[in-house]
């Protein structure tokens, strides 16, 4: 490989790279008036002690003031099957609760997503700038998971499961 084989990595390289790289799929809410939720494929864990989890929102999204303001949130790993549930959340411009009906108030009256394969109630302990984002790190309360069923998976511009077979398309 030589030098003239390397591209500078602007955002569309960027943004080529990151879609080779599968990661489930989790909406995040919080509570308020109105409540906040959003698609985020950046959902990690971050520490087993204490637990600590992360994911990243940018603050000119829709949903950054309520999120910033939030004393709980809860992380919701979506199952395989849901990908409506992920594209109503990914859209902005609507009321993304009033679209997708299937949630209820949980814990501290943060939206609690139904059908979800996994849940996380956390509470905010940083908020760290980065870039156009804020890398929100948060430690789980409570939570709830199925123990049957596959997650759904983001790659390459796509919604997949773990079953073998193509993926569906996000657009």
């Amino acid at each position: 490989m030589t030098a003239a084989d390397l591209a500078r990595v602007d955002a569309d390289l960027f943004r080529s790279v990151l879609r080779r790289q599968a990661a489930s799929v989790t909406v995040v809410t919080a509570a308020g008036d109105p409540p906040a939720g959003f698609t985020a494929t950046s959902f990690t864990s971050v520490s087993l002690d204490p637990p600590l989890v992360s994911f990243c929102l940018g603050r000119d999204s829709s949903s950054w003031p309520t999120v910033d303001r939030a004393g709980h949130l809860a992380v919701h790993l979506l199952a395989e099957g849901q990908e409506e549930v992920a594209r109503i959340f990914a859209t902005s411009g609507i009321d993304r609760f009033a679209t997708h009906t299937g949630w209820h108030r949980g814990p501290h009256d943060v939206p609690i997503i139904d059908g979800a394969l996994a849940w996380l109630l956390c509470r905010p302990v940083q908020r760290i700038p980065a870039g156009d984002h804020t890398i929100v790190v948060a430690q789980p309360i409570v939570g709830r998971h199925d123990l049957d069923g596959d997650p759904l998976v983001y790659h390459a511009g796509r919604y997949a499961s773990l079953a073998e077979g193509p993926g569906v398309n996000l657009l």
